[in-house]
């Protein structure tokens, strides 16, 4: 049976892009992502919670990331679920799980007014 890895979110730029190079000189990008859910308590009040994302984007679209995407931007992205482990020098493993981003469309009208909408799709 085959899996589906997809994930889908709409929220904002919780920092601005950082990219770099690999030593092959393929790009990549990454920054983190908020979104926010706001509900009403049984006493009327309304409590927001936020999750936050880590972003990964890599080549044409890690580039284009740097260049017209900054703290704030709201986005739809649209990309898999990408978990990676490594061992720190102490000898402790750590995890992360990160959003590989496939495609990246801006919401801002400041965006759109520069006529930038979609960024990009990358073929992950």
């Amino acid at each position: 049976m085959h899996g589906i890895n997809k994930v889908q979110l709409i929220g904002n730029v919780g920092r601005d892009p950082k990219a770099k190079y690999l030593e092959n000189g393929v790009p990549v990008t990454t920054f983190s992502f908020a979104t926010s859910e706001t509900r009403r308590k049984k006493d009327g009040q309304r409590s927001t919670s936020t999750e936050w994302h880590n972003i990964v984007l890599w080549r044409g679209l890690a580039e284009l990331a740097e260049k017209y995407i900054h703290k704030g931007d709201p986005l739809y992205i649209e990309g898999k679920l990408h978990t990676r482990s490594w061992t720190d020098r102490d000898g402790n493993v750590k995890r992360v799980t990160e959003i590989v981003a496939s495609n990246v469309i801006m919401l801002s009208p400041r965006n759109k007014k520069e006529g930038i909408d979609e960024i990009g799709r990358a073929h992950v």
